[in-house]
């Protein structure tokens, strides 16, 4: 992506934030159900922000690495959790040669701000090993979702066109399905949290690599 600089994201600390209440629960289900065994139980966090997810889920048995391209995020989460693999990175890097293969994909709130959401995507899938499961969540948009805002009066704040280093894509349970499938997943389903599912905060795509 030659000089493109997309490590603008800002961390105050290594601390979960309020997406976490809804998100997390429906990760954990994911996780729980593909009752994997103690020494499978590895996870590659792209996008993996302040840390604060990934020592989460550390807690929880998994052995977690991660990236991110905010260099102050991953200062937060070194100075909080040195102990745990957490780097500078991005999905435009080479993240398969240096880490190698993983049982599953974590990538929370990260789709909507990659300029190039296929090759995200592709590496996403280069990153599972093969029957692996990959988790990716997003904010939620649908007609009657958007049509309340507008509504409301609270779709530039949703937008948030003024935020930089902010949103850049904005998903529907079909664009995601689309770019999913075109990488090269399958069983593709959704989940909606946060809300009721029509006005839902964020949606979470599991999808199996082949």
């Amino acid at each position: 992506m030659g000089d493109l600089d997309i490590s603008g994201y800002r961390y105050s600390d290594a601390d979960l934030n309020d997406s976490h209440a809804f998100l997390l629960p429906a990760v954990l289900r994911v996780l729980d159900d593909l009752d994997l065994p103690p020494n499978r139980r590895r996870m590659f966090e792209l996008g993996c922000g302040n840390g604060s997810v990934a020592r989460e889920l550390t807690q929880r048995g998994w052995d977690v690495t991660g990236v991110a391209p905010s260099a102050e995020g991953i200062v937060q989460a070194r100075e909080r959790y040195p102990q745990m693999t957490l780097e500078t990175g991005s999905a435009y890097d080479d993240l398969v040669g240096k880490y190698g293969h993983f049982p599953v994909v974590l990538s929370l709130e990260v789709v909507e701000h990659v300029y190039a959401p296929r090759h995200y995507a592709r590496t996403v899938f280069e990153l599972l090993a093969a029957g692996g499961t990959a988790i990716v969540s997003t904010p939620f948009h649908c007609y009657w979702k958007n049509l309340a805002l507008a509504l409301s009066g609270r779709m530039d704040a949703h937008f948030t066109a003024l935020w930089d280093n902010g949103y850049i894509k904005f998903w529907s349970m079909a664009t995601l399905g689309v770019l999913l499938r075109e990488a090269g997943f399958v069983d593709v389903r959704f989940e909606r949290v946060g809300r009721v599912p029509v006005l839902a905060k964020s949606m979470v795509a599991v999808a199996r690599k082949p």
